[in-house]
């Protein structure tokens, strides 16, 4: 039970005021004048003034509240290394004995698991949101029980009490980690790019250990070994070998003592990419198209071209030899001999022979193809003549052979079944409106697949794989008639992009083709294929556990899958004679970037609030009261702030005179006042 004294004034406080003022001027004139009864005037007026101030005593019924303390335990990835989840299970029940044996005292026992995604510890999260649960005036204080390895540390909320880490860590821990410092997103095919990484021995390592080996494994390759030296940036040059994502694994083995090999491992995605793709484009008789392909692969920056032209009609017979029809000698043995195997691309517009590019070359060609080369024909009525570019070595590589017949008819062209499926030509927009071309050339596919059609149904696109390289035959040269609108126009320069990077192998463009999407620990598995169906796609885990997971084709020619990985790592995906690798989630998550428990991380936050960090190995400190601002924390031992909270359960008021003590006070006062001045 409290009370303290209240004001209720009956009149405005500015009555009050000028009532005070009056009785002040009334006493000074009686002091003035010499009144001896001015003192008890005085008091009477005094009394009525505060009679008037309405004072009241106000009791309050109060019930004491118990002091929270609040204990934060961590229950991250990292605490379940070595024996740190039994030591800290054993910590806990220990504190929970020992505050429940404190009077007035209760204890919020906080469990913190691993953040969202890769977010690490969020201890400072959970006592934000503990506090928001809690009187601010009733936490007497907050005991982590945790490795100290925080990662929220600058979100820690304004607390009001002290605040003590009990680290579970041992002297004797230690741990090797590895990490990648230096990676780039993309990277030139054939051009070296440079990692830097980094092995380092934390914690009481082994004093003798100086080198460690270093595993190295591209896209899931036998790991080669080589041996690195600790605590050292080491340069290591990367040459791609493909284009698309590479996946560059790195291991250093575990060592006895450890803590931890989670942290020994970094996985590297890159993605190759090519640096100029150099194109040789031969364009033989002129014709209204002819700068289509010329316009297409200079508006590409990454293309590097080398243009040869024929302007010499076939008709024309004047005489000149060869080696005088140029100004300045063209060099063809270069090009076709020598620097062949340069070129990405090579491109025949409307080519026929002539007698300007020898048959050894045009074999040179073929062979070209073979090794690996890619060579696309945009066919004109040449194609049909016995000049044409089938009457020669490349016959052996080109995908289909003329008839002869030049058809000069309207047609429009219709992808077909199979195109529906191929990377070239899926998805091209708007088909139903396309214009139509005005000639096309009458062929026969030896070899390949057509992706459209012409004409009554005859072939018009058709692709083929020779060897190692690709051919391409486009049987008309009336593509440009879409560049120029006519008849609403058509998708010219989609089609010839996507038909010019399938040649020169861009892996997204591949017509077989897996690989994977990933999305933190989910992945989108993708199988592109020319068949109706596929098999089921066979996922080997990083832990070498294997699962096999159907696909749904999901669009013409393309099948996909969601998979949840259950582990942290590199996957390894196979569908038929595909194959493909990918990461899901960090080599070494942010739990494990740091894994010797210390008090150092949360030092700043303990001490600004007095108080201490202790190792669960040196035992378990005692726990002492301390008042607010004090130090409260020493050897063995931490303390609580009791911070007195109440909570009040009833309020009474009563006068603090009644009003006839009043009356008869003042009465008494005025006549004392009167009989004094009257003795006078």
């Amino acid at each position: 039970m409290t009370g303290q004294v209240l004001f209720d004034p009956l009149v405005p406080v500015w009555v009050l005021i000028a009532l005070a003022t009056l009785s002040a001027v009334a006493v000074s004139v009686a002091l003035w004048r010499g009144l001896s009864g001015w003192v008890f005037r005085g008091l009477a007026g005094l009394v009525i003034l505060a009679a008037l101030a309405g004072p009241v005593l106000q009791t309050e019924k109060r019930a004491p509240l118990s002091d929270i303390v609040l204990m934060l335990v961590d229950q991250s990835a990292s605490q379940r290394l070595s024996d740190r989840g039994a030591r800290t299970q054993a910590a806990a029940e220990a504190l929970e004995t020992r505050i429940a044996n404190r009077d007035n005292t209760e204890l919020r026992r906080i469990n913190v698991p691993d953040g969202s995604g890769d977010a690490g510890t969020e201890l400072m999260a959970a006592l934000t949101e503990a506090m928001a649960q809690e009187p601010r005036g009733r936490i007497a204080g907050v005991i982590a029980l945790s490795d100290g390895l925080a990662h929220d540390l600058d979100r820690a909320p304004d607390v009001p009490a002290p605040v003590h880490l009990l680290h579970t860590g041992k002297a004797s821990d230690w741990d090797r980690r590895l990490s990648v410092r230096n990676a780039p997103a993309f990277a030139i095919l054939g051009e070296p790019v440079t990692l830097t990484l980094r092995i380092d021995d934390n914690g009481a390592a082994p004093e003798n250990a100086d080198r460690a080996p270093l595993d190295i494994s591209v896209d899931g390759s036998p790991p080669e070994r080589y041996m690195v030296p600790i605590g050292r940036d080491i340069e290591l040059p990367v040459t791609l070998s493909h284009g698309g994502r590479n996946v560059i694994q790195f291991i250093v083995p575990g060592e006895e003592g450890e803590l931890t090999d989670r942290n020994n491992a970094a996985l590297v995605q890159i993605n190759g990419v090519r640096d100029r793709l150099r194109v040789l484009l031969v364009s033989g008789e002129p014709h209204p198209g002819g700068r289509t392909w010329r316009n297409l692969l200079k508006s590409d920056a990454s293309v590097d071209l080398v243009h040869f032209t024929i302007l010499r009609p076939p008709e024309k017979q004047d005489g000149v030899p060869v080696s005088e029809l140029s100004l300045i000698a063209f060099p063809t043995r270069e090009l076709f001999l020598e620097k062949i195997e340069d070129f990405d691309l090579i491109v025949f517009d409307r080519y026929q022979r002539r007698g300007i590019l020898p048959s050894i070359y045009l074999e040179n060609v073929a062979d070209y193809v073979r090794k690996g080369g890619a060579v696309l024909v945009a066919a004109g009525p040449d194609y049909a003549t016995a000049d044409s570019l089938y009457r020669s070595p490349l016959a052996d590589v080109l995908p289909a052979s003329p008839t002869a017949r030049v058809l000069d008819e309207e047609f429009r062209p219709v992808i077909s079944d199979l195109g529906q499926r191929h990377p070239v030509t899926t998805g091209l927009p708007n088909q139903e409106t396309w214009g139509p071309w005005l000639r096309q050339i009458d062929v026969v596919p030896d070899a390949g697949t057509v992706l459209m059609t012409g004409h009554e149904d005859r072939p018009l696109l058709v692709l083929n794989r020779v060897g190692e390289g690709r051919v391409a035959l486009l049987a008309s040269d009336h593509a440009w008639l879409w560049a120029r609108g006519y008849q609403g126009g058509g998708p010219q320069l989609e089609l010839l992009r996507r038909l010019a990077h399938w040649m020169m192998g861009e892996p997204e463009l591949e017509e077989e083709a897996l690989w994977a999407e990933a999305t933190g620990q989910s992945m989108r598995i993708i199988r592109r294929s020319l068949n109706d169906s596929v098999g089921a796609v066979t996922i080997t885990t990083p832990s070498g556990a294997q699962v096999d997971v159907p696909l749904q084709e999901v669009a013409p020619g393309r099948f996909e899958a969601l998979y949840e990985g259950p582990e942290i790592g590199l996957y390894r995906l196979s569908n038929e004679d595909n194959e493909a690798v990918i990461g899901l989630g960090p080599a070494a998550p942010r739990e494990f970037v740091q894994t010797i428990a210390t008090g150092a991380e949360m030092a700043a936050l303990v001490e600004a609030r007095r108080g201490g960090a202790f190792a669960l190995e040196d035992g378990m400190p005692s726990v002492r009261d301390v008042r607010e601002g004090r130090p409260a924390a020493g050897r063995g031992w931490l303390g609580l702030t009791p911070r007195g909270a109440f909570e009040t359960l009833d309020i009474a008021r009563a006068p603090l005179l009644p009003a006839w003590i009043v009356l008869l006070l003042t009465g008494m006062l005025i006549v004392a006042g009167w009989l004094r001045e009257g003795r006078r």
